[in-house]
């Protein structure tokens, strides 16, 4: 009896980019990283990349890419994400599933997921066929090759969606147990009942459909599943193995397959190191001999269905209720406050489709007037969502174009077809998915109905803010400040919401601290300046001009002139208008240079009044890194004199501070406030110098260590871990440079006297890669007596040892 086991992950996050950014604005939640993706792709998905075995001492001796043995999918929004901020894990996801299709004879692990995690049966036929083609084509374009399988969003399913699958060439998907209805064997009469999750998971499916196409179907082991998910099973390789295994029956006869799938989630960001637990637990089950591990394209070829299944249509993996999740209270949650309720969910989807199919009719009647089938042009728009360059645009036009579009009918065009990915993305599963109205995931669906509302404006000339505020009013938040969707909308997503001026504002007031070249890059958005100048008067600073900017996703192009001024730490006031004509621009110049060099700040102030009227901005319509940018060199600046205020209170009480001690009399807290201020600042401008001074490190630590004060632990780590990555990648670089090799030897001899865990993850890969690589080559020249090779290779071996690896790394035949 052949044994097979499938572990699938389904890796994702929803999309969080700023709906008119086409870029994630700093989170401040997800501290200290920039935002939530790049805090757990760190926690997960960059682990799982590279991810340790260990030996029978707790140290590392290889390091493993789980993609490559695993199935998985990502959703494609955050592919798209992962391949511009977290480039070396996307090329290790691509890299696992190459070498998986060589594996497993010819089929990859990685699976296809529709596009933008909404939930199928929830949508419109339109909606289901476009996710599903959008899905396949970002897929092929980055796996190059066509998906086999596809994952549907919470596994929410109904029969028209398996049969879109089926009709675009989806071999087959992966479902919760409880979501078959009822199996027989193909040929026979007699159904026998599967309800509450009877099905036997050890094989494949075929789901007879009404067009009379087919798909297969996988059900995951439900128990093992959730063990793993919610019940700490990765708290342990050996114990995850061995609950596989048992997964198994000698009652059984063929071929059997062990199979789950939970979110990948689970394998890092969810439970602590649960990604090495999965490396132990592939790394055991592969070598074991008498197991073969596999994917879901392999097993299917090799085993084909034997049995058919009809399914519960309206059902999901993470609603007992079917997919009430997302339409209704049903008290399915994400826990955390039993006081709130989920009423807020109804109005919410009812708002939304009510705007979504007010916008139907109007799309397709102005799409007709330049493309030949509107529908199936939003389809094709994929290509240009993948690839933003004027050669891909081109092309789009001149596959779907009835004619040569002019340049504002292609501006139209880029708009509609914008229009209706938004439309698309409002639906993002997680705007239900947790407790409140007013979290983050739900503010940035409503940020895409937003971006909707705005280009309907533009196209249409019809405003639908008015009765979209008036539906969400009608969804009621949990928290009595946030009162309702309307007011949630207004206050979290009106801050948001971005046109040509403002993009022009930012540019305007950034540029009074630092220059843009000629053409600037601002997000999705270039600015190229036609005219500018600067200039400082004592503390103030001007800077007015005037820019031609353009959306890089729509093309809308506008010519702007503005006059920003700063005054001052975080002061700043700027105006702006569209430009009309020459003689208009030059007059207003003038006077406000000459106002400005007068010293006339009340006159430059009234001046911007006048020209800009009521088109003002100040530091807070900045967008929010470059904002936050400003903000800590402010703050940096109120930090110097807090500094020289509070260094003579700590440096001249010391002594008194000692005694203090000494007599067990409590030290004053305004004196412990100076000793961790000062100390904490002198530790991060230590490490901040090129070459650090390890022995005045030591003596900090020494200090805060002496006097009891709190340590930033979480700057301190962050510290210490980027000074360690930019240490031995310098030396990756240029490894015969001694000086950097013993400069890593003294940080690596640091560590452990500090009192904060460094996650050394990233310097522990380089060095890997170095033992695998240059190592070598030192190595022998060590052998073959070479003094400077012989301790290159000891102080190597020495930072081998405290990262934690085997001696079988460097080991002559490692």
């Amino acid at each position: 009896m052949e044994r097979f086991i499938c572990i699938h992950g389904h890796f994702y996050q929803p999309p969080r980019e700023n709906p008119w950014l086409e870029q994630i604005e700093i989170q401040d939640s997800a501290y200290p990283y920039h935002d939530w993706n790049e805090r757990v792709s760190v926690e997960c998905y960059a682990p799982n990349s590279a991810s340790r075995l260990l030996d029978g001492e707790g140290r590392i001796k290889e390091i493993v890419n789980n993609y490559s043995r695993i199935s998985f999918n990502f959703g494609p929004t955050l592919l798209s994400w992962m391949e511009a901020h977290a480039p070396e894990v996307y090329a290790a996801i691509l890299a696992a599933d190459k070498q998986s299709v060589e594996a497993r004879s010819g089929h990859g692990n990685a699976l296809a997921q529709a596009y933008n995690h909404l939930i199928m049966p929830l949508a419109n036929s339109r909606d289901k066929r476009t996710q599903v083609l959008w899905a396949i084509r970002d897929f092929t374009r980055r796996f190059r090759r066509p998906p086999e399988g596809m994952w549907l969003p919470e596994t929410a399913v109904d029969v028209e969606t398996l049969d879109i699958l089926a009709e675009c060439g989806i071999r087959f998907t992966v479902l919760a147990p409880h979501q078959a209805a009822r199996t027989r064997k193909i040929g026979e009469e007699e159904w026998v009942d599967a309800n509450g999750g009877q099905i036997d998971p050890s094989q494949a499916y075929l789901c007879p459909l009404p067009s009379g196409r087919a798909l297969t179907l996988f059900f995951y082991d439900g128990p093992i599943a959730r063990a793993v998910a919610f019940e700490g099973l990765l708290g342990s390789g050996r114990d995850f193995v061995n609950r596989l295994v048992a997964g198994f029956s000698d009652v059984r006869e063929g071929a059997q397959l062990v199979t789950i799938a939970t979110d990948g989630e689970s394998y890092g960001h969810h439970h602590k190191f649960g990604d090495m637990a999965l490396a132990y637990a592939l790394n055991a089950i592969e070598s074991g001999g008498e197991t073969k591990l596999t994917n879901y394209g392999e097993y299917l070829e090799q085993n084909p269905p034997l049995r058919e299944v009809q399914i519960y249509e309206n059902t999901s993996w993470s609603c007992v209720h079917g997919i009430e999740r997302w339409r209704s209270n049903c008290g399915c949650n994400s826990g955390g406050n039993p006081a709130w309720n989920q009423e807020w969910r109804a109005p919410l989807r009812e708002a939304l489709d009510r705007l979504r199919d007010e916008l139907s009719p109007r799309y397709e009647e102005k799409a007709k007037q330049y493309m030949r089938d509107p529908w199936m042009a939003r389809d094709g728009y994929i290509d240009v969502i993948i690839d933003r360059s004027e050669g891909a645009r081109e092309e789009f036009f001149g596959r779907h174009a009835t004619r040569s579009l002019t340049e504002s009918e292609k501006i139209a065009v880029l708009k509609l077809m914008e229009l209706q990915r938004h439309a698309m993305l409002m639906y993002t599963s997680c705007g239900w998915f947790f407790g409140e109205l007013s979290g983050i995931e739900t503010v940035q669906i409503l940020c895409y109905a937003g971006r909707v509302v705005q280009l309907a404006l533009e196209l249409f000339g019809v405003d639908l803010e008015a009765p979209f505020k008036e539906g969400l009013a009608e969804a009621r938040s949990n928290q009595d400040g946030r009162r309702d969707g309307a007011h949630v909308y207004e206050e979290l997503v009106g801050p948001s919401r971005v046109d040509l001026e403002r993009v022009t504002a930012h540019y305007a007031i950034s540029s009074l601290l630092g220059g843009y070249d000629e053409t600037a890059g601002i997000y999705c958005y270039s600015v190229r300046k036609e005219d500018y100048g600067s200039m400082q008067s004592g503390a103030a600073k001007l800077a007015l001009g005037r820019v031609e900017v353009t959306s890089q996703i729509t093309l809308e192009s506008d010519t702007v002139i503005f006059c920003a001024l700063h005054l001052g730490g975080h002061v700043f006031n700027g105006g702006l208008r569209k430009f009309s004509d020459p003689g208009t621009y030059q007059s207003m110049k003038q006077e406000v240079i000459a106002t400005f060099e007068q010293g006339e700040i009340a006159g430059m102030i009234r001046l911007m009044d006048n020209h800009f009227g009521m088109h003002t901005y100040s530091l807070i319509h900045l967008f929010r890194d470059e904002q936050r940018k400003i903000l800590n060199l402010v703050i940096d600046e109120v930090l110097e004199q807090f500094e020289h205020a509070s260094r003579p209170l700590f440096e001249d009480n010391r002594t008194l501070m000692a005694f203090l001690g000494e007599a067990g009399m409590p030290t004053p807290e305004p004196f412990c406030a100076a000793a961790a201020f000062i100390l904490n600042r002198d530790l991060k401008k230590a490490f901040s110098k090129e070459t650090p001074d390890i022995e005045k490190i030591k003596g900090i630590l020494s200090e805060i260590g002496r006097w009891e004060v709190p340590l930033d632990s979480v700057s301190a780590e962050f510290m210490l871990r980027s000074r360690g990555e930019e240490m031995i990648a310098a030396l990756s670089r240029t490894p015969a440079e001694f000086s950097l090799l013993s400069a890593l030897h003294l940080f690596m001899e640091l560590l452990p006297s500090l009192p904060v865990e460094v996650n050394l993850w990233k310097i522990q890969n380089l060095y890997y890669k170095m033992a695998q690589t240059v190592y070598g080559d030192f190595s022998s020249r060590a052998i073959a007596r070479g003094a400077e090779a012989a301790r290159w290779v000891e102080l190597f071996r020495a930072i081998g040892e405290k990262l934690s690896f085997s001696k079988e790394v460097t080991s002559p035949a490692g």
